[in-house]
């Protein structure tokens, strides 16, 4: 019974991706050990167990538009740089899926987290199989030592936990992407999300209750928690991911705050410009 199971699964994989997609996915060498693992918990033949939903919310939910992708390198270490939207990281899971299926060839995206992400029950041990890292500097550098393609929100919970009224607008950059982009000579594609602001639209955040739930934040959206469960699904909103062109950037990586912030803000400048420009193109919310 769980050889047809797992043979079903193969088979919807298939119809999701493209079969030279998966087969790059699963012979990637990640630094597995004998079962399958790399050192942060990644196991490529587990993406055959989560990948059909993610096509599903890419494809047919967000109906996802990709823009620029070709600007990501083929190969070597990369670090994607995102704003960071939405109240729940979809916005990630549709910048990797689209890494996969929409990019020729395909790059496996590697997402740094936040620090209290491994605390989550369940969640944690997910996020870690299919190649999620909390977002250390050391961990970071391991990866793109690899030649990896890494992807970092530097707003962090600031900029996925904000009210509607602040949609689209940039929260502080943290500083140790740039950091580590100058210590491992790494180019950086900026890029633009829009459409996931919409997906939980929140009217407030309950702060104290956030801080009692040990959570970034605890939204009240139109939906939620009015609606119980199903007020928490996310709108099926459209998606356009805007990919920038690489930028490389050259000096000190201990250079102070100061020094460090002029590059960093000449990144959150080129993701605003991306961000503006698909708040142009686009006609509407939902289409």
């Amino acid at each position: 019974m769980l050889e047809k199971m797992r043979e079903r699964l193969e088979g919807a994989l298939i119809k999701t991706i493209r079969p030279d997609v998966w087969e790059r996915i699963r012979t990637m060498d990640a630094g597995q050990n004998e079962y399958g693992f790399d050192p942060f918990g990644f196991e490529p033949e587990y993406l055959k167990y989560v990948a059909p939903a993610a096509v599903a919310l890419y494809r047919h939910y967000f109906r996802v538009e990709t823009f620029g992708i070709e600007n990501v390198p083929d190969e070597g270490r990369v670090l994607l740089i995102s704003n960071h939207t939405g109240q729940i990281p979809l916005d990630a899971m549709m910048i990797a899926t689209g890494m996969l299926v929409d990019r020729k060839p395909p790059r496996m995206v590697r997402s740094m987290v936040e620090r209290w992400v491994p605390s989550i029950p369940f969640i944690s041990k997910i996020f870690a199989r299919c190649g999620q890292v909390v977002g250390t500097r050391a961990n970071a550098r391991l990866l793109l030592g690899r030649g990896g393609c890494i992807l970092v929100f530097p707003e962090g919970a600031r900029g996925i936990s904000k009210t509607y009224d602040r949609a689209y607008e940039l929260e502080e950059f943290g500083l140790g992407f740039m950091r580590l982009a100058l210590d491992t000579n790494t180019p950086i594609v900026p890029i633009g999300v829009v459409g996931a602001e919409e997906q939980m639209p929140a009217i407030y955040d309950v702060k104290w209750l956030a801080k009692i739930l040990g959570m970034p934040a605890f939204p009240i959206t139109p939906t939620w928690p009015l609606l119980g469960p199903a007020g928490a699904l996310p709108l099926p909103v459209k998606y356009r991911i805007y990919f920038g062109e690489p930028l490389r950037f050259e000096g000190d990586p201990d250079e102070e705050d100061r020094v460090i912030g002029v590059h960093v803000e000449e990144v959150r400048r080129a993701i605003r410009g991306l961000v503006g420009r698909g708040l142009e193109e686009r006609e509407g919310v939902f289409f």
